[in-house]
């Protein structure tokens, strides 16, 4: 259901904001009154990378009144895959210039405050104090668990994504939404017991339009929320999978199930629950991990050494006797490993645990190198041509 909107619109529009965002004034249920809540907005963007990139872009031209834009790093020259928001001549500027640059270049009205700093549990409250929305789009659960934290203590809407490798989620939280709607907490999605060691982005990768798709979703839901214009994601998780096409919605524990004429106009949804940053098809039984040694002994027992990692990480060598398959020609054809056993290689064992499932689901036994390649430095390599 849609709930109330966050902010009061301003008077009026002066004749040039009017003519530059007459597209929205133009959608029906929107209109100019709404138009005018966006620019009386005031949103906080954890983040200037990735997710922060398009979000911002997209709010600024959306006509948000003022963004803080809080980021500490600078902008490298790996960021431009993705971090639609800076440009070659930025490498080695802070990445909260690109947001000031950006925003002027699209939205001469709206009011960017850059603050370079790193947000932590310590000065997450005064950075985000006064935000009708924030939006986290950091990639460190140190920092999106200080994030949400600042947020259930100021009572705001927290808009939350994450990318990984192919994968993706979107959802809402807020601990004190309108009277009659379920508060949900990041906890209710990651409680914090579950967590675990989260790999980077820089360890497994991230595919760089995954990351605009988000940024855009995460700017949609900003809007809808500041607008009361549609049905926020509070309470669902919008999961992607970009290699194959597909976007699924999980309901949070928790969160109120939807009624008969929901599920008639949405279709079925899953059961209530908390879904991994990387859903992964389920088995049974779990993946097993094997160290370095015991690897090695089911090789010289028979077993393929897969390694899955793409040819400019094996170029700086692999162990002796693997066969090489990257993780998408491997899901695409399973067939590829051989007939089994096999145990799958990688940079840090995220990428081997969900080819060791897929290998499982088509039948073939299949365990996991512990760690990956990162967590034996030391053992013996072999160069192959990249």
């Amino acid at each position: 259901m849609p709930l109330p909107p966050l902010v009061e619109p301003v008077d009026a529009l002066d004749a040039d904001e009017r003519v530059r965002t007459a597209r929205h004034s133009a959608l029906s249920g929107f209109g100019e009154v709404a138009q005018r809540r966006l620019a009386a907005a005031h949103v906080a963007v954890v983040g200037a990378g990735g997710l922060g990139s398009p979000t911002v872009l997209a709010l600024a031209a959306a006509g948000i009144g003022a963004l803080t834009v809080i980021d500490a790093d600078g902008v490298e020259a790996s960021n431009l895959q993705r971090q639609v928001m800076h440009r070659v001549a930025d490498v080695g500027r802070p990445k909260v210039d690109s947001a000031v640059r950006v925003a002027a270049d699209l939205s001469p009205r709206t009011v960017v405050h850059a603050i370079r700093a790193r947000l932590t549990r310590e000065n997450a409250r005064d950075l985000l104090s006064g935000a009708h929305v924030v939006v986290d789009g950091t990639d460190t659960f140190e920092t999106r668990d200080a994030v949400a934290a600042a947020c259930e203590d100021l009572g705001v809407p927290l808009v939350w994504g994450v990318v990984q490798e192919f994968h993706a989620q979107a959802t809402v939280f807020w601990s004190s939404p309108p009277a009659g709607t379920a508060p949900v907490r990041l906890s209710d999605l990651y409680p914090p017991e579950t967590v675990g060691d989260v790999p980077t982005c820089e360890q497994v990768g991230v595919l760089g339009p995954l990351c605009l798709q988000v940024g855009a979703i995460l700017a949609t839901e900003t809007v809808k929320l500041l607008t009361g214009v549609g049905e926020p994601l509070l309470g669902r998780v919008l999961v992607i999978d970009a290699l194959r096409g597909r976007t699924d919605e999980v309901l949070l524990q928790g969160a109120a199930a939807p009624t008969t004429a929901e599920t008639a106009t949405r279709g079925p949804v899953p059961e209530p629950t908390a879904v991994p940053t990387h859903p992964l098809p389920t088995h049974p039984d779990p993946i097993a991990h094997l160290d370095l040694d015991a690897a090695l002994a089911a090789q010289a027992g028979g077993a393929t050494l897969l390694d899955v990692r793409e040819p400019h990480e094996t170029a700086a060598g692999v162990l002796a006797g693997v066969t090489q398959v990257p993780l998408a020609a491997l899901l695409a054809d399973p067939a590829l490993a051989g007939p089994g056993p096999v145990v799958v290689v990688c940079k840090v064992g995220v990428r081997a645990e969900r080819a060791a499932r897929a290998l499982r689901a088509a039948g073939i036994e299949a365990s996991v190198l512990a760690g990956g390649m990162d967590a034996w430095d030391a053992a013996p390599r072999v160069t192959v041509d990249a």
